[in-house]
């Protein structure tokens, strides 16, 4: 079961994001184990090399630790958990707001976009 990617960016880069939100989402939770290099390689349609630079990064970020005999367990350390999701927030709102800038809206036209759309997605008209 390959995954698509983009040649935007690295692969290992792609999987590591993906790891990120889905521990950011909850469907990875703290004290999780992940699967082992070459389960995740074989599911992600990747060299088990790419897999172990993921989880390398991820010990790093120290978002995953390395039981040894145990394999690779998601840290059970809340606040760094709790870091993680606001750093994936502000690279999104950030990332978001440099395309609007770009674009040639203005803080006030942005803000009012984002909040006719949080209406809209709330179900509530936001007229």
């Amino acid at each position: 079961m390959s995954e698509a990617y983009n040649n935007t960016q690295p692969i290992y880069l792609q999987i590591l994001q993906r790891v990120c939100r889905q521990v950011v989402r909850g469907e990875i939770k703290a004290g999780d184990r992940l699967p082992s290099v070459r389960e995740m390689a074989v599911h992600s349609g990747v060299n088990p090399n790419t897999v172990q630079r993921v989880y390398s990064e991820l010990e790093r970020l120290e978002i995953a630790e390395t039981r040894r005999g145990l394999g690779s367990f998601i840290t059970e350390n809340e606040s760094r958990l709790r870091l993680l999701r606001e750093e994936l927030k502000s690279e999104q709102i950030g990332s978001f707001i440099k395309d609007m800038r770009e674009t040639g809206f203005s803080p006030e036209e942005i803000q009012e976009g984002v909040r006719k759309e949080l209406l809209k997605t709330n179900g509530v008209r936001g007229e």
